[in-house]
């Protein structure tokens, strides 16, 4: 399999995970998550859940779409993959 890893036995450090930067990109703009709220019409527990990258198993991709049309931004930059150390 040239290049192709199975991961049914590797643990999370051995793939790596997926970063969520809506913090990042909020402070940036000096945007809050109310704000964001309004803008998005998305409850701010799930806003903050985000924000706070806590709890995050799977990711909502109609709330990925509304935060990236209200900030104008891309996918990259609220999630980002990071391999393993």
């Amino acid at each position: 399999m040239d290049g192709i890893r199975s991961i049914v036995s590797y643990q999370t450090d051995e793939y790596g995970s997926v970063r969520v930067k809506l913090a990042e990109i909020l402070d940036s703009r000096g945007i809050t998550r109310n704000r964001l709220r309004t803008l998005t019409g998305v409850k701010y527990e799930v806003i903050d859940r985000y924000y706070q990258a806590r709890q995050i198993e799977r990711v909502d991709l109609d709330f990925i779409a509304k935060v990236c049309y209200v900030l104008n931004c891309n996918i990259e930059d609220l999630l980002e993959y990071e391999s393993p150390t």
